[in-house]
């Protein structure tokens, strides 16, 4: 197994925990806590084809940001 995909898998259980149980329940500890599995599923990809690896990454920064900050407006207009 290569060290990019099993730090990879790692980083992203890890940051998936971390994201689903934070410590602090706010939201911007939630949106740091997203960027940790998106690192992981950066390294997994990374293993397979850099290309790919790239763009995937940017996908899901750019989408998980985008819906998290959504939330936290709505959160603080309610």
């Amino acid at each position: 197994m290569q060290t990019e995909l099993a730090l990879g898998l790692a980083v992203l259980i890890i940051g998936a925990v971390a994201a689903a149980f934070p410590r602090p329940k706010n939201y911007l500890t939630r949106i740091i806590n997203l960027e940790i599995p998106a690192w992981g599923l950066l390294l997994v990809m990374l293993a397979y084809d850099e290309t790919l690896a790239l763009l995937t990454f940017i996908a899901v920064t750019a989408i998980s940001t985008f819906v998290m900050i959504r939330v936290v407006e709505r959160r603080k207009a309610a």
